[in-house]
């Protein structure tokens, strides 16, 4: 049996299981560890059978939880490298320093240097048994990430991740005082498909103002399922992609209007609506009406924002745009949410 189980879709985070076979996969982690395995819980997924994590981006909505939940699990983290650099690098960001700080600092490295061995030994030896310790380095400082690029940006910006529910993974090493520290990662390209267990995925580019972020295709047992949120327009090779489907979820994050009428910052707004922003009601709609294949058992509209869109505009704008295509075998339409998971659809 496949299961496909949208956790949560928005911009306060966004995680989707996909079963298939014996094989249990986590698109995105964006929630703090201890509310997905929350709501895994509530769709009846257990999740100590997942497999490995795989990231669509690095942006926040879509890797809040990723650190704590892969250690806990001891499960393989799947980027591309330009997104595990990326995420790398807004964990650990670079700091500045005037030169009387830089010249301190070369005094305090040397006199470290001129230490005795054996007051190192002792304090990594306190180190390690200070389970406190350990457990602090295992939440990773996440002030410095970028934030998603949604309409709800104002919710976001400045907001690190709520980790403070989560502990370590005992099986950390307790001396790693590096917050990327993962159990193992994997990489991956666009356009190179791969293979996770029994599901396989076909990654494709999608537009988007992050490192290398990318859409899905992934399929298991013949069913497939396409993966496309978090991007400004759909370009030829997304169409491409998002053909001959069993389910489609697509992104539908703002109404042009609320967007423009609200009170966001200019600058943020052109954001959202740029080429590497976030697809609108009415762009989601004239691909359903005119480049869509019709052919998916269900639509899922996704990433809806909470303050620049109503469900039912979305649901509105793409029901008149599969008008009829409807039908007992397909487009029935969904609407992912954001505070509760959507009912597991099963093929």
């Amino acid at each position: 049996m496949v299961r496909f189980t949208v956790l949560a879709s928005g911009s306060k985070g966004n995680s989707t299981i996909v079963c298939g076979g014996r094989t249990h996969i986590l698109v995105d982690a964006g929630l703090s560890c201890r509310e997905l395995f929350k709501r895994m819980k509530l769709a009846g997924e257990d999740p100590a059978t997942l497999d490995a994590i795989v990231i669509t981006h690095e942006h926040q909505d879509h890797i809040n939880g990723l650190a704590i939940t892969a250690r806990k699990l001891g499960i393989p983290v799947y980027f591309t490298e330009a997104t595990h650099r990326a995420w790398m690098r807004w964990l650990t960001p670079r700091r500045q320093m005037t030169y009387t700080q830089w010249l301190e600092l070369c005094r305090k490295q040397a006199a470290e240097r001129e230490a005795e061995p054996e007051a190192v030994t002792l304090e990594a030896s306190a180190d390690e048994s200070d389970p406190e310790e350990a457990e602090v380095d295992c939440a990773p400082d996440t002030a410095g990430l970028p934030q998603s690029t949604s309409a709800d940006a104002d919710a976001e910006v400045g907001t690190a991740p709520d980790t403070s529910d989560d502990q370590a993974s005992a099986e950390i090493p307790p001396l790693k005082r590096d917050p990327t520290w993962l159990p193992a990662v994997e990489y991956f390209r666009a356009g190179e498909p791969f293979s996770i267990g029994d599901i396989a995925f076909s990654p494709f580019t999608i537009p988007h103002d992050a490192a290398d972020p990318v859409g899905f295709v992934l399929s298991s047992e013949g069913v497939r399922m396409g993966f496309a949120t978090d991007l400004g327009y759909i370009p030829p090779n997304v169409k491409e992609q998002l053909r001959a489907l069993d389910l489609l979820l697509l992104e539908s994050n703002h109404d042009l209007e609320m967007l423009r009428d609200g009170p966001y910052p200019w600058s943020v707004k052109q954001r959202v609506l740029s080429r590497v922003g976030h697809l609108s009601n009415d762009a989601t709609a004239e691909f359903l009406s005119t480049a869509y294949d019709g052919q998916a058992a269900y639509v899922i509209l996704a990433h809806l924002s909470e303050n620049n869109n109503l469900p039912e505009l979305a649901r509105v704008a793409a029901e008149r745009a599969l008008l009829g295509r409807a039908s007992l075998l397909a487009n029935r339409l969904l609407l992912a949410e954001q505070h509760q998971p959507l009912s597991s659809i099963r093929f």
